[in-house]
């Protein structure tokens, strides 16, 4: 251990060197403990499902279906409007050329509309591909 220069302590590794503020410090060996396993990661990677307690809750069959097409009429729902979304955004946008509003007498807010609207397209696409997704996997 030296003192610097302000005299906040350092530890080094090694020879202190030549200086005068520096002493060596004899500190016993570091003693190592493997940790344990966690329980049944011995077992040679085998998994086993694990099955749920008696105590969690149970819905029966007409309480699921009924969730179900709760679930599907919400996502039918949503999948009209974000599709008369994406349509509206087409005809304004206009294969890439929509029409000049008053406030864009800069060329440059032009091309920023245009630019925001095609980030809006291609957001609301995906959106529409990912609600069908979505419906495409409920049970009938």
């Amino acid at each position: 251990m030296c003192k610097g220069a302000d005299g906040v302590p350092e530890y080094r590794n090694g020879n202190p060197g030549n200086s005068k503020d520096c002493k060596r410090l004899n500190l016993p060996d570091v003693v190592t403990v493997p940790g344990s396993r966690a329980g049944g990661a011995s077992s040679g990677g085998k998994s086993v499902a694990s099955t749920s307690p008696t105590s969690f809750p149970r819905v029966d069959s007409a309480t699921q279906k009924s969730r179900d097409s709760e679930r599907r009429t919400v996502l039918e729902t949503e999948l009209q409007t974000e599709e008369a979304r994406l349509a509206g955004l087409r005809a304004e946008y206009n294969n890439g050329e929509p029409e000049r509003q008053g406030g864009e007498r800069n060329y440059q807010k032009y091309l920023d509309r245009v630019a925001r609207l095609r980030d809006d397209i291609t957001r609301s696409e995906a959106n529409v591909a990912s609600l069908r997704r979505e419906l495409s996997g409920l049970k009938d």
